[in-house]
């Protein structure tokens, strides 16, 4: 798993992200451009946090059923479809329709293509990549979203020591601005380094109580043993899944709202221990993501070794626009190669 390893160097970018930070935080002048721009955004913002929540229709259950069996992808093994999984409630996303994702973070170009490039230009492309995998799978609509690492693992261990950088709430609010002009949803993702799940998942709590946002945890930046994260791939336990679908579970129940969508990274067996133990919830719905990189055979191996035989309820797959096609004559994997190549088919597609 070589090639996967290295992939933490690459997205620990916090030598220069923390400077970045700082700089982007400087307070602006009464009076002065800066401010001028933020009050002129203030209400597409405002508008955007307070989105109505409105009337979800009622679960198709049949229709339900007969999805979960078509992205099985002829599974014979028996463990696709996920026997015993609660019926969602009304207004789920999956697996009515795919998640294809922009990830990445607003202050870095090397994080992923959502900060990579100029925010319209990020748009268009999303957009492109929508089209092109309603095409290669015309049965499953595609709901475009917009996936941001909210707290990020550094270099330095800041002031408190735990080596990770929480984004400020501005940033958050402007990519729920980009999101509602692509009709995306959200997800905040979080990358605990030597602090913990149960610390930072509260903070992000009035974001996670708008209908149209979403979570992501990252085990690779979870360094249960105090090692500075990029040094070794971390790990979470099935029971810090379950206190994250279950504090979302609380959420949804709070304020009304339809299913919250969990994306868990994984790449290694060890990312995620005792994934039978997993709690699912009808209020949360699990994907497991495949986020590593590399040659197109290396990324089936893990797909099929630690997604495929550790069935939890939904999968997910990763593509990366420069890290998959490093070692030539390799490429990105196309929506067609990954529709027939991985069984079951992956409802939640991520590009870097």
């Amino acid at each position: 798993m070589k090639h996967f390893f290295l992939s933490a160097s690459v997205l620990l970018l916090s030598i220069t992200l923390l400077t970045n930070c700082n700089q982007s935080n400087s307070a602006s002048k009464p009076g002065s451009k800066e401010t001028a721009k933020a009050d002129s955004a203030k209400g597409e913002t405002e508008d955007t946090l307070s989105e109505v929540k409105s009337s979800y229709p009622p679960l198709d259950k049949k229709l339900y059923d007969s999805l979960l069996v078509f992205n099985a992808h002829g599974d014979t093994t028996g463990r696709w479809p996920v026997k015993n999984t609660p019926y969602p409630l009304n207004g789920a996303i999956l697996p009515f329709k795919r998640v294809v994702a922009f990830y990445g973070n607003l202050y870095s170009k090397r994080m992923g293509i959502l900060g990579e490039l100029p925010p319209n230009e990020m748009l268009a492309k999303l957009k492109g990549e929508v089209k092109h995998w309603e095409k290669a799978d015309p049965k499953t609509p595609v709901q475009p979203a917009l996936h941001y690492i909210a707290v990020v693992a550094q270099g330095d261990g800041g002031k408190d020591g735990k080596f990770r950088y929480r984004m400020p709430f501005k940033q958050i609010d402007s990519v729920l601005v980009l999101a509602k002009k692509a009709h995306a949803i959200v997800f905040l993702d979080v990358q605990v380094a030597l602090s913990n799940i149960q610390a930072e998942l509260p903070l992000l709590e009035k974001y996670l109580a708008m209908p149209q946002v979403h979570f992501g945890m990252d085990p690779e930046f979870s360094m249960k043993d105090g090692t500075k994260p990029g040094k070794k791939i971390g790990t979470y336990d099935a029971a810090d899944v379950n206190y994250v679908s279950g504090y979302l579970a609380g959420l949804v129940k709070k304020h009304n709202l339809p299913p919250k969508i969990l994306v868990v990274h994984r790449f290694t067996k060890k990312m995620v221990t005792n994934y039978k133990n997993i709690k699912l919830r009808k209020e949360v719905q699990v994907v497991m993501d495949m986020d590593g990189w590399g040659e197109p055979d290396l990324k089936t191996g893990t797909y099929r070794y630690f997604i495929n035989q550790e069935p939890v309820q939904f999968t997910g797959f990763k593509l990366f626009y420069k890290n998959d096609i490093k070692k030539k004559p390799f490429h990105m994997l196309t929506p067609e190669e990954v529709l027939s190549r991985y069984k079951p088919y992956p409802i939640y597609i991520q590009y870097q």
